[in-house]
């Protein structure tokens, strides 16, 4: 979608290489398969770490996916950074299958606060199963400045 809309490939690339900072997106081995301006879909294939004693994935895996894709999505409008205010999750079924996926969009950008939606899908041979939906609330930051200059910043000389 960058080829359609020149001025989001500045504000991708930034979320893409903020994304990669992620710790935790690294240690669940989600990833950030699509993202467009107002719209983010984060995925995550099945492992023995993010099952829970009946096999299906862990409500935390769900939730994580709720809470990074709609903050990213969030970001996508403006180019904003944004952190989670809070989030209505609902689990529709058990999450089976080989992948979980998690598309995000926005529903209501704002300068200070955006309502984002999302919905998580599980995969069995090729068939998405909806297994939750969530409305979330995104407090919009209003610098644009990377974190760890932030950090930088405020640490003591």
């Amino acid at each position: 979608m960058t080829e359609d809309d020149p001025d989001f490939e500045p504000i991708e690339r930034l979320i893409r290489e903020n994304v990669g900072r992620q710790g935790f997106m690294n240690l669940v081995g989600a990833e950030l398969s699509e993202l467009a301006r107002g719209h983010c879909t984060i995925a995550v294939d099945r492992r023995p770490e993010l099952l829970q004693q009946h096999g299906f994935f862990h409500g935390a895996v769900t939730a994580f996916l709720v809470d990074n894709a709609t903050t990213i999505a969030a970001a996508t409008s403006r180019g904003q950074g944004a952190l989670t205010a809070e989030y209505k999750l609902n689990l529709l079924s058990p999450a089976t299958g080989e992948r979980l996926i998690c598309r995000a969009r926005v529903i209501k950008p704002g300068r200070q606060v955006a309502v984002v939606a999302a919905d998580v899908f599980c995969v069995t041979d090729g068939v998405e199963k909806h297994t939750a939906t969530a409305l979330a609330s995104i407090a919009m930051l209003q610098e644009r400045i990377p974190v760890q200059d932030q950090m930088k910043e405020k640490s003591p000389a």
